[in-house]
């Protein structure tokens, strides 16, 4: 890569600092809400599944220490700059170069058995194909645009490495929440969902959701999050998220 192709971004309030391609898919809001709503403690195994630059993954480390963090990413030059992006911020992580998608024997290669992991946090590409114009840029049409097996494929390998009552967290467009509850309904329960809304009185426009694996209560739908006030300011309670000084609820049931 070609250093003027890269840029440096601070998140977290400057906590953070990752490299990223000037072009293509760049880091968001969308991740660092992930981390947020992402429960993990000291010593347990987190996996950033299509983790790109590592942007989620790495927000969690940074909120909590001693996690043993596996950054995973399909594309090799996102899976470098994860790589670099954990060395620059002293966070201690694996970066694996895998397809989500792959088989079992693909992930054991790589050190992830099966029932070993204790969270998984996610951001599948999500954007309907037949509703949204794919990118001609392919890196970026690779980490926006969902197919119909996309969901149900990587809810599967999270299900597949998730240790009994291990926690996914995943973050997806709420026009999907059907897809979700359809690709959670094997293996998972115990769900909560925390509807994201961009401004009041419109429709969500994210879901973050919460699940257990074999997990047993009922769904809960939690109050929405509204990223802005009425005057398109952000919210308060948003803005310390974003920089770090706050979690979602999701992270703390």
């Amino acid at each position: 890569m070609i250093e003027a192709d890269i840029t440096e971004d601070a998140f977290l309030g400057g906590q953070l600092r990752l490299k990223q391609k000037r072009s293509g898919h760049r880091a968001g809001h969308d991740a660092i809400l992930l981390a947020a709503a992402t429960e993990a403690r000291a010593g347990d195994r987190v996996v950033d599944l299509g983790a790109g630059i590592g942007t989620a993954g790495l927000a969690l480390g940074r909120r909590v220490a001693g996690i043993r963090l596996s950054l995973v990413e399909i594309d090799p030059e996102l899976a470098e700059l994860a790589r670099a992006n954990a060395a620059a911020n002293a966070i201690a992580a694996e970066t694996i170069v895998l397809d989500v998608t792959a088989d079992a024997q693909a992930f054991v290669a790589h050190g992830l058995v099966p029932d070993s992991v204790d969270s998984v946090l996610m951001n599948p590409p999500f954007n309907d194909p037949v509703r949204h114009r794919g990118s001609p840029d392919q890196a970026r049409h690779i980490a926006h645009v969902a197919t119909e097996e996309t969901l149900h494929a990587w809810v599967h390998a999270a299900r597949r490495i998730l240790r009994s009552n291990g926690v996914l967290t995943l973050i997806w467009r709420a026009d999907g929440i059907a897809e979700i509850l359809a690709a959670l309904s094997r293996g998972f329960g115990s769900l909560a969902i925390l509807p994201v809304h961009g401004e009041a009185g419109r429709p969500a426009i994210r879901v973050l959701v919460r699940a257990i694996k074999g997990g047993r209560a009922p769904t809960r739908l939690l109050p929405g999050l509204m990223l802005n006030e009425e005057s398109h300011v952000p919210k308060k309670e948003v803005t310390d998220i974003l920089e770090g000084r706050a979690v979602l609820p999701l992270a703390e049931l």
